[in-house]
């Protein structure tokens, strides 16, 4: 008895152990993880163009020159890549899973070096993509031959599911609406529609994610009520929700943000299995340790940052602020549990919407309650729609009317939806734009919400003095920012075969008229832009002294006829140029001594004012 005693004893001591073992093991599996992830990312890219056989691994996208492809080579390396094939009949017939053969320079993903850019190349890197290529109709061939694995197949699937979508005869917009919120796939959403919904606050809407997966659960979920909720019969239940789920998922195209909500509610029915308390922040934390085990870029994406960010304040404030007000009706408390998630999730998320976006949605609370209760429509609208479709060889005349009006009801609810989401877009003051945050302060501010919520439930003052101290550090960041400002500039911006320039003040663009031929405001430099062959015939006895010169537009300059009438300091070739006269044109300059910048190659140019 005394042995066992100190049995235990020595056990209870060190079962330490067991726990750092575990947590080294699981260190180690994810370092293992990221390093290889980040190694699929790097290339060796050559001088010229190489051969290569890949895989095409998505639904090729429709561009307004060319056609996106998502590949994986198969040799002479693995690597995902985004090939753009020229426009053929041949190119838009291709399918997931399809071979082909093409010879390509691949190029690395590269940012064009503007001061408000968006860091396209790490989001690429984070998307496990190491590098882009061009293809020529005649660059490549299909070899027949098909890859079969179960991503691929959930491609195939969700495209003959675009394709009934073609049926219901809705519009554009429409079409591309119902693509996004019940497949997730984003392609055919134009720019103004995404504009339209994130201003009004409902951009969340268009991926699939918790709320779409959970109106999927819900319908699921109803559709097994009978085996009640209690005992073996409520296990199965458990079951097969979880494989329906999972098979809406292989349908939607295993996104990362279905995956994700798959995961979750998996683990909620898991836990109801084990009689656990449904979702709670171990469910969230046990998801989002799952993910990152196999996929540690995602801590890096914002989608998952947003996703969780929402669903942890969910979790957190949507308690708190239910308490405030219990409605005396069914539809005023529907109404009111709709606010209170909204304006819960909208906490969680909007510091880093501020931090990515510098922007922010005033009417998102009444946007979601209207928009939320029509998405979900629209998903219970389409479920019978694709039933029926699937039983269309039946030929009954009864599926035939029941199947028309569906059809009518998913129509006029998705344009509906987006008349709403429209009309909130172009209401005063709908958007809050350009408040850009630091790291630090969406630190802060994240600490400066929880802790002032935190007060409001408890009335503790300690919690009341936290906030307001962080709310004074907040403040000092801001003025430290503002007193740091960059003075205003004039940049010549990297715009893909475009030629732009514009004024930057406080790190906003203030577009002013730029002359083709003529000199900028600038109060200290002379800075002058050629656009055409002005010049071309000029003669003159002196040369003009010029701080800068900007060469735009025209498809070729003559260096040395410019340097005999001009003598610029800096000449400034823009990326309206052709990039093989660009290229001539800056040996020219080398050649005479000229300092030159290809913005094309180099990235923005910038003049201080």
């Amino acid at each position: 008895m005394l042995f066992s005693y100190r049995t235990k004893k020595y056990n209870f001591r060190l079962r330490w152990l067991f726990g750092a073992g575990v947590f080294l093991f699981l260190f180690a599996l994810s370092i293992h993880q990221y390093d290889e992830q980040e190694h699929q990312t790097r290339f060796t890219f050559s001088n010229g163009e190489l051969s290569y056989i890949g895989i095409v691994q998505d639904i090729p996208e429709n561009k307004p020159r060319s056609i996106a492809i998502n590949m994986k080579t198969a040799s002479p390396t693995m690597r995902k890549i985004i090939l753009y094939l020229e426009k053929t009949d041949e190119a838009m017939s291709l399918k997931p899973g399809d071979e082909i053969v093409f010879a390509t320079q691949l190029q690395p993903f590269r940012n064009f070096g503007n001061p408000d850019d968006f860091d396209y190349s790490r989001f690429m890197k984070i998307k496990g993509f190491a590098g882009f290529g061009f293809v020529t109709a005649g660059s490549w061939r299909a070899t027949g031959r098909k890859s079969f694995s179960i991503p691929i197949l959930s491609q195939n699937l969700r495209a003959k599911a675009l394709d009934f979508y073609l049926r219901f005869n809705l519009d554009r917009d429409a079409y591309a609406l119902l693509s996004a919120i019940t497949l997730g796939y984003k392609a055919y959403l134009t720019d103004d529609m995404k504009e339209a919904f994130r201003a009004s606050g409902t951009s969340h809407v268009l991926a699939v994610s918790g709320l779409h997966v959970g109106i999927i659960y819900i319908i699921i979920n109803t559709m097994f009520a009978f085996l009640g909720k209690t005992g073996k019969s409520f296990n199965i239940r458990q079951w097969l929700v979880i494989l329906l789920l999972w098979g809406y998922a292989f349908i939607a195209g295993m996104s990362a943000s279905v995956i994700r909500a798959a995961i979750m509610l998996t683990i909620y029915c898991l836990g109801r299995i084990s009689k656990g308390r449904g979702f709670t922040y171990n469910t969230l934390a046990a998801a989002a340790f799952l993910i990152l085990i196999f996929r540690p870029f995602f801590i890096f994406d914002i989608s998952f940052q947003m996703s969780f960010g929402a669903v942890f304040a969910i979790l957190y404030f949507n308690p708190k602020i239910n308490s405030l007000y219990r409605p005396a009706n069914r539809v005023a408390t529907y109404i009111w549990e709709l606010l209170t998630v909204s304006v819960s999730a909208q906490l969680g998320v909007f510091p880093l919407v501020l931090y990515y976006f510098g922007t922010f949605p005033t009417y998102f609370f009444i946007t979601n309650i209207l928009v939320i209760p029509m998405i979900g429509l629209i998903i219970y609208g389409t479920l019978p729609l694709a039933a029926m479709g699937a039983l269309n060889f039946l030929q009954s005349d009864i599926l035939e009317h029941s199947y028309n009006f569906f059809q009518w009801i998913v129509k006029i609810l998705a344009e509906a939806t987006l008349k709403i989401v429209y009309i909130s877009e172009s209401i005063p003051f709908a958007q809050i734009s350009d408040i850009h945050i630091t790291l630090f302060q969406l630190i802060v501010l994240t600490f400066i919400i929880f802790t002032f919520t935190q007060f409001l439930y408890s009335k503790r003052p300690g919690n009341l003095i936290i906030s307001l101290s962080a709310i004074l550090l907040f403040q000092l960041t801001i003025t430290h920012n503002i007193m740091s400002m960059p003075s205003p500039k004039i940049v010549v911006f990297n715009h893909s075969s475009k030629s732009d320039i514009a004024v930057v003040v406080k790190n906003r663009r203030i577009f002013v008229e730029v002359p083709h031929n003529g000199l900028l405001p600038h109060p200290e430099k002379s800075i002058l832009r050629i656009s055409d062959d002005y010049f071309d015939n000029y003669i003159g006895r002196e040369r003009f002294n010029t701080d800068i010169l900007i060469l735009s537009q025209k498809r070729y300059f003559n260096i040395e006829q410019i340097h005999n009438i001009f003598n610029p300091s800096t000449i400034v070739l823009d990326s309206s140029l052709p990039r093989f006269t660009a290229k001539k044109m800056e040996m020219e300059c080398i050649r005479l001594g000229i300092k030159v910048h290809d913005v094309a190659q180099n990235g923005a140019f910038s003049v201080n004012f």
